[in-house]
């Protein structure tokens, strides 16, 4: 069976963890940041884990990570 190809756009985005799990960035930290409190700015710093409904579709799209 051929290899599968990897999405290149999946691949920059999401990160697997040791466990399986898979790791994103919070959407809304590019641009328009003034209007954004510092609160909301600094939650959107870290790192957070893709939900369990898209969990499927993002591991299709990155099947060698």
């Amino acid at each position: 069976m051929p290899k599968m190809k990897s999405n290149s756009s999946a691949k920059k985005r999401f990160k697997v963890t040791g466990k399986g799990k898979i790791k994103r960035k919070k959407a809304g930290k590019s641009h328009i940041l003034t209007k954004k409190s510092n609160k909301r700015k600094r939650q959107l710093r870290k790192a957070t884990l893709v939900d369990k409904a898209d969990k499927k579709s993002v591991k299709r799209m990155i099947p060698y990570k």
